[in-house]
This record gives C-alpha cells, structure tokens and sequence, in this order.
C-alpha cells in the first residue's frame, strides 16, 4: 500500500434544497496503489431523513473512519462538489474550535459531525479539493450516481465492496462519453502531485 489515497466523492438529498430533510445517499470511490497496481472500492451510505450538508458531512466521516481501520497514517485526497464541506474544512474550523465550536454570530449547524469529522480526519493528512459538480468528470459523475441509487434505494455498503466504476465506464463509453478518458493515468496524475506536497488537480 503507497500510503496515498484518491477520493472521490458526492452526496444526494432527493427533492431537498439544502435545510429540508428527505431521503439521502452518500458515496465515495476510494482509489489506492497496493503492490504498484491501482485498486478501487465503493463505500456508500444513505439517510431516510436528511440534508444534502448532512450527507455530505456523514459521507466523508464514515469514509476517513474506513481509512483509520487500515491503521495507518494515511495522506488523503478527498475530491468533493460540496462547496460546505470543503470550505468548512480548509477556512471556517480553526475559528469555530478557537471560539469553542461556535459560529461569530448564530449557533453553528452539524457541529456533531464537524466535530466528528475532524476527529476521525486528524488521524490521517487530509487534502480537501472542490470540484465542480456535473461538469463532466468521471469519476465525480460515477460518485454521484451512486450516491442518488444508495438515496433511492437506501443502501449501505458496510464498508468499502469492490468497485463497479468499471463496469460504470464501459457503460459510459458505449454511450459515447469519455472518449480516450483514461482512469490510471488520472488517479498516477494525483497521486504525484500528492507525492510532490502540492495539492492534486482535477479538471473543476
């Protein structure tokens, strides 16, 4: 195992803005090199009654949690079209911890799982990265149509299973999208910017 770990990752709330509660998925396709060759799992959850925050809050949770069971320090990448998780993550936690989990002005919402999710993300080094959503990125597609079918049909994964991208790809691919698109040299492409201390880049 390199130690480095691509995530991709989406959330799914049907009908909901962004306060209503209704049915919710979650999903993330993890992507790691294990003995020079690219591995890839799904892990996805899902919600009879939440928010599209709450998912994605939750997604990323169970997801560093899975991590932590390898029980190793791990360097994660963690692609995200959630513009709350990844701001709240990079900008708006230092000043909520130093003012003892409260917001300038107003009670500050899921601090539950804020307070969860840095907990849980601490024990590896984390990098967060906003993508932007539908705009035709693989990966971050196929992300999210697992997170609408685990929503739908409210599934759960119990952890990371064998990921369908593949099969997902070859789907795509008959359809005529993502032509020349390939998924090693995409995640080889991360992986060293991650190797070399800078950020990973994907096409936002």
């Amino acid at each position: 195992m390199s130690g480095l770990v691509v995530v991709h990752a989406d959330e799914s709330c049907l009908g909901n803005t962004r306060e209503t509660p209704s049915k919710g998925g979650a999903a993330s396709l993890i992507e790691i090199r294990v003995g020079g060759k690219i591995t890839r799992h799904d892990l996805y959850i899902s919600s009879p009654a939440t928010t599209n925050n709450r998912m994605a809050l939750n997604g990323a949770i169970a997801t560093f949690a899975l991590l932590s069971k390898k029980g190793r320090h791990l360097t994660v990448l963690y692609i995200s079209d959630s513009e709350y998780l990844v701001k709240g993550m990079t900008e708006w936690v230092p000043g909520w911890e130093s003012r003892g989990w409260k917001r300038k002005s107003g009670a500050l919402e899921n601090v539950e799982l804020w307070q969860a999710l840095v907990k849980v993300s601490r024990e590896h080094k984390p990098v967060w990265q906003w993508v932007r959503g539908h705009n035709g990125h693989p990966k971050n597609e196929y992300a999210n149509d697992l997170a609408i079918r685990a929503a739908t049909e409210q599934l759960m994964s119990e952890g990371a299973v064998p990921s369908e991208f593949p099969a997902w790809l070859a789907v795509q691919r008959g359809k005529d999208l993502f032509p020349g698109y390939d998924p090693d040299a995409d995640f080889a492409q991360l992986e060293s910017g991650l190797r070399g201390g800078s950020n990973g880049k994907v096409r936002a």
